[in-house]
């Protein structure tokens, strides 16, 4: 049985359906450890004076979260286990007001380990053994959700490629973030080729335009975004590929972690609003270049009025 708050109940209609965006997977916690430099060089230990924290957030609670405090009605659906990661989870979600559906998960709730070097960049370990190759979202369960949903975000983990046909099959339009796909590793094309407005990283990319552009091809994506760090975003929508500069953070960097994922809920929020890729993808920038100024020790995201202010003054 699935541990369930909020759902809705008969808001359905396509007139009216209570969800604006249903977050699929991504729950977890992450270790955050400050460190000198990265790469790290080897050594038998080091001393972190800025301590060794824990708190919940990972990719799909940061776009929840995100998403919510844009003023979206938002929904996260993924996997928990029943130990202290998954109530930090839980916590996190009754804080910010999100309706949580937690699907059990007896090896318990997905971790991982953000090394973070003194100019903000991060290496993320992440840690596989909390999934089973067998997991899937309860039908009934995902199948009630989307049908109440206006939208769904998928997140690369899972079991989400295999809810992907049942989300077509409900009529949502769909977003993924491909996170730092390199253009090959064939676990990803599902994600790449089911979803109507695609992100990745171009940081491992060696071409990004004919990455984009092979999405675009292959699958049914009408826009796809490539975000590179302060060299801005790359966004194809109508066969044309647009360079955006980065917006100018509003206070120092001190950590990236959780940018990418700032900018897909902002992007979001302006394309279900009927804006332009272009103009959606501007609020992006502006809302990863915020989450950049951010400790990776909270999980707090740019409200609506702030987000607009900053793209009236650009």
């Amino acid at each position: 049985m699935s541990e369930i708050t909020n759902v809705p109940g008969d808001a359905t209609a396509p007139a009216g359906r209570a969800i604006d965006a249903l977050v699929l997977g991504g729950a977890g916690v992450d270790t955050i450890v400050r460190v000198p430099e990265l790469p790290l060089p080897y050594a038998d230990s080091y001393m972190i004076d800025s301590g060794i924290r824990t708190r919940a957030g990972q990719t799909g609670d940061f776009v929840a979260v995100a998403l919510t405090a844009l003023g979206l009605r938002t929904h996260h659906l993924d996997f928990l286990g029943d130990d202290p990661e998954g109530d930090l989870v839980r916590a996190l979600h009754r804080d910010q007001g999100i309706p949580l559906t937690a699907v059990p998960q007896p090896a318990g709730t997905k971790r991982a380990v953000n090394l973070v070097g003194p100019d903000g960049r991060r290496l993320s370990l992440y840690d596989t053994s909390r999934t089973h190759p067998d997991d899937r979202f309860p039908e009934d369960t995902l199948r009630a959700l989307a049908g109440a949903s206006r939208h769904a975000h998928v997140s690369l983990t899972q079991p989400c490629a295999d809810a992907l046909p049942v989300l077509r099959e409900c009529g949502v339009t769909l977003s993924t973030d491909l996170h730092d796909w390199d253009g090959e590793n064939p676990y990803h094309e599902p994600f790449a080729h089911a979803a109507d407005v695609v992100f990745l990283s171009a940081a491992a990319l060696r071409d990004p335009e004919r990455t984009l552009r092979e999405i675009a091809a292959r699958g049914r994506a009408e826009v796809v975004v490539a975000t590179a760090g302060d060299k801005g975003a790359f966004v194809l929508a109508d066969d044309e590929l647009t360079h955006l500069p980065a917006a100018p953070p509003p206070a120092p960097v001190v950590d990236s972690n959780g940018a990418g994922d700032a900018f897909a809920a902002a992007f979001l929020h302006a394309w279900l609003n009927r804006e332009t890729p272009l103009r959606s993808a501007l609020f992006g920038t502006i809302a990863g270049a915020h989450a950049c100024t951010v400790p990776a020790t909270e999980t707090t995201a740019i409200g609506l009025e702030e987000l607009l202010a900053r793209a009236a003054a650009l």
